[in-house]
């Protein structure tokens, strides 16, 4: 499954509207007229001050989640010259790893859609903090098995808790942003994963050094050691993640009432609550389907990518901790691309 199928993401799909004056099954009698001056100078100073709280933030949340889900690529082959690698000490096939590796995809895509739930149910700092400091735990955890099964088990409760990551990131910018403005920043939040590939091949190398230092194999400190900024993180998120343009305290009381303004038809609304019209609308919308289909085609090599490429560049007659490093240029050479390209379909409206 896709880390995302969100009808916001960056695509002008069908977004519930969110009123309270609404009542349940029904719908107002009457909208205002749309928000048409998204070009003033009062909105770009408005934008540049969001971003700033939130864009950078969000990017190093992913940066971190990506880096514990896709650390197990290098762990597979992290010393194994000196067979101190995780399917050795594991006892693990290549079968049974490929089996590890898909019990994590099936718990993402299972507990997705319940995680948004929560995110507005609990605010978004509250349940992504959780979500934080949850994948961050057990991914020190995977420092300890020792077994198929132990690994397979924790590997699928991390998917259970990164599932929600993601998908509430892009519905949380719905509270922040309008349609045209979230694409460029969708992508700089996506673009961190290409970043933590870039991190993750660098951090294994240097960890690689490591081996048997206390008695752990390398492998493990890979696990301990990435595990714990989510943690610590996660406490920074708690208290410093802006919930919802309403209740933000940085804002002025005009800066809030414009956001407000601008977000009327296409945002989500932080003390909104969602009918079953709501629900039928999206889930009809034939857009969201094909949005499913492409994205499912997009993810299956990306995901691919990210879990095997430190197998791959060992394939290549790369030996030892040189497999780890040479996985750093394909990823850092992704993350320009990655920013260009969506810069250049905002610009160009294409």
């Amino acid at each position: 499954m896709s880390p995302t199928q969100d009808s916001n993401y960056g695509v002008k799909m069908a977004t519930p509207v969110f009123n309270d004056d609404v009542e349940f099954g029904k719908e107002a009698d009457s909208q205002p007229e749309p928000y048409n001056a998204a070009s003033t100078a009062a909105d770009k100073a408005l934008l540049r001050k969001q971003d700033i709280r939130v864009i950078p933030l969000c990017a190093f949340i992913y940066l971190l989640c990506y880096l514990d889900r896709s650390n197990i690529g290098n762990a597979r082959v992290l010393n194994a010259n000196t067979h101190n690698d995780l399917l050795t000490e594991t006892g693990m096939t290549q079968y049974q790893y490929i089996i590890a590796l898909m019990t994590f995809l099936v718990a993402y895509g299972v507990f997705e859609v319940p995680s948004n739930y929560f995110l507005k149910k609990l605010s978004p700092s509250k349940w992504i903090a959780f979500l934080m400091f949850s994948w961050g735990a057990l991914t020190i955890g995977l420092g300890g098995t020792n077994s198929f099964a132990s690994v397979t088990a924790v590997r699928f409760l991390l998917g259970t808790f990164e599932a929600g990551l993601f998908p509430g990131l892009v519905y949380y910018l719905t509270f922040w942003y309008r349609t045209e403005e979230r694409s460029i920043r969708v992508a700089i939040i996506l673009a961190s994963a290409t970043l933590a590939g870039a991190f993750g091949g660098a951090i294994a190398y240097g960890v690689g050094h490591m081996n048997q230092v206390a008695g752990l194999s390398a492998w493990r400190w890979l696990f301990i050691l990435e595990g714990i900024p989510s943690c610590v993180s996660s406490i920074a998120v708690w208290f410093f993640l802006p919930d919802y343009p309403e209740t933000v305290r940085w804002l002025s009381e005009e800066e809030r009432a414009r956001t407000v303004e601008r977000l009327q038809h296409e945002g989500s609304k932080g003390n909104a609550h969602m009918t079953w019209n709501d629900a039928k609308d999206t889930l009809t919308d034939w857009r969201l389907y094909v949005h499913y289909a492409i994205y499912f085609g997009i993810s299956t090599p990306f995901s691919s990518l990210s879990l095997f490429t430190p197998s791959i560049t060992a394939g290549l007659n790369y030996e030892g901790l040189q497999a780890q490093l040479m996985t750093v240029p394909p990823y850092a050479v992704a993350y320009v691309v990655t920013i260009l390209v969506s810069w250049s379909a905002d610009y160009f409206n294409a």
